[in-house]
C-alpha cells in the first residue's frame, strides 16, 4: 500500500480534476506509439500507424487514449488500494494481450510530459509534479503486478 500525505492526495485530486481525459489520453497514448514504436506491435488492429501523422490521425488510438487515459480515474478514487483496483486489468495485459510491463511505465512519461506541457510550471510545479509521478508509479507498479 502507498502511503499518501494530506498535500499529495489534494495535489492529485486538483490536478486530476483540471485533466481532459479526451485531450491529454490521445496525446500521450499517440506519443507512445511515436517515440517507442515497438509499442505498435499490439495495436495492429487500429489500422495505419505506420507514420506519426497516421498514429496522430488515428481514431482508434484517440479513442483508445481516451480509454486509457480515463482509467486513472479508478485509481484516483481508489488511491488506498491501487493494487487491488488494476487486478483485473492487469492480469489481461498478462495474461490475454502479453503487453511488456515497463509499456505501462513508459506511457506514465508520456502523460506526464503531456500533462506538464499542458498545465505549465504554475499548475504542474515540483510538489504536484512529484505527487503525480508517484501517482502514476503506483499504478505502473499495480498493472504489473501480475507479472510477478
Amino acid at each position: 500500500m502507498v502511503e499518501w500525505t494530506d498535500a499529495e492526495r489534494a495535489a492529485i485530486k486538483s490536478l486530476w480534476g483540471k485533466i481532459d481525459v479526451g485531450e491529454i489520453g490521445p496525446q500521450a497514448f499517440a506519443r507512445l506509439l511515436i517515440v517507442y514504436p515497438w509499442t505498435q506491435r499490439h495495436f495492429s488492429s487500429f489500422g495505419n500507424i505506420s507514420t506519426n501523422a497516421a498514429i496522430l490521425g488515428n481514431e482508434k488510438v484517440a479513442a483508445h487514449g481516451k480509454t486509457v487515459m480515463g482509467g486513472l480515474d479508478r485509481a484516483v478514487k481508489n488511491m488506498d488500494d491501487i493494487k487491488n483496483a488494476y487486478t483485473l486489468l492487469s492480469k489481461k495485459h498478462s495474461e490475454q494481450i502479453h503487453v511488456d510491463p515497463d509499456n505501462f511505465r513508459l506511457l506514465a512519461e508520456c502523460i506526464s510530459v503531456c500533462v506538464g506541457a499542458k498545465f505549465g510550471p504554475k499548475v504542474f510545479n515540483a510538489d504536484a509534479q512529484e505527487a503525480w509521478q508517484k501517482f502514476l508509479s503506483a499504478v505502473v507498479s499495480a498493472l504489473g503486478r501480475q507479472y510477478h
